[in-house]
């Protein structure tokens, strides 16, 4: 498990796929890696997605921390296992859903929003709590949530954009993850897989440069 967060806090970036189907999804995590994003979450609002998870495990292997997201049951949890996913992401927090995700030895996250639901998911045992919409808060909530709870590993994911990324991680992101501001509904309907590629780029680059500054301060 240890291995696992370590990867997400080299990953940084995770690209929440939300594809119309299978192969646009493939496509358009084959853009995403060509552009050097290689945390690929592919949510269960894909069709067919433990047949994208698998697919993209046997064509990248371990170039790509790949998971799968929008988990909202024990047995979309057990497929995605199946499938090669190597972390599970929940919307929310619940109770039964977190020791199913757990159960498969996968590294687990889990939503949360408000200060309670952030301790149900400590206390039903998520390895890393994703805050979302985080675009409700934004950097500034986060920065708060981070003083009652500076030793919880949190992932923002909502409104992380180019622009805002290195406050997400001055705020005390351990990772972020962007949806429709990285891969949005339109590029996907029209094929501009090129334009999700430059936004890939955009991301990587400007999460690199807040890490140069966190490494310097």
């Amino acid at each position: 498990m240890q291995n696992s967060l370590s990867r997400l806090l080299s990953t940084r970036v995770l690209a929440v796929l939300r594809a119309p189907s299978a192969t646009v999804a493939l496509r358009a995590a084959d853009a995403l890696v060509a552009g050097g994003v290689t945390g690929l979450e592919i949510t269960y609002s894909t069709p067919d997605a433990p047949a994208v998870i698998r697919e993209l495990s046997a064509r990248y292997g371990d170039e790509i921390y790949l998971g799968a997201g929008t988990v909202t049951t024990a047995d979309e949890a057990l497929r995605a296992a199946d499938a090669g996913a190597a972390f599970l992401v929940s919307p929310g927090t619940r109770r039964s859903l977190t020791a199913a995700m757990k159960a498969t030895g996968l590294l687990v996250m889990t939503g949360a929003l408000t200060p309670s639901e952030l301790m149900a998911a400590v206390e039903y045992g998520a390895d890393v709590v994703k805050i979302f919409p985080a675009s409700l808060g934004g950097p500034a909530f986060l920065r708060s949530l981070r003083g009652p709870f500076p030793d919880v590993p949190l992932m923002p994911t909502g409104g992380v954009t180019p622009d805002n990324i290195g406050a997400w991680f001055e705020a005390g992101a351990i990772a972020v993850g962007a949806g429709g501001d990285l891969v949005s509904a339109a590029d996907l309907a029209a094929g501009r897989y090129d334009n999700i590629e430059r936004l890939a780029a955009r991301f990587m680059s400007a999460g690199a440069r807040s890490e140069s500054a966190e490494a310097r301060a």
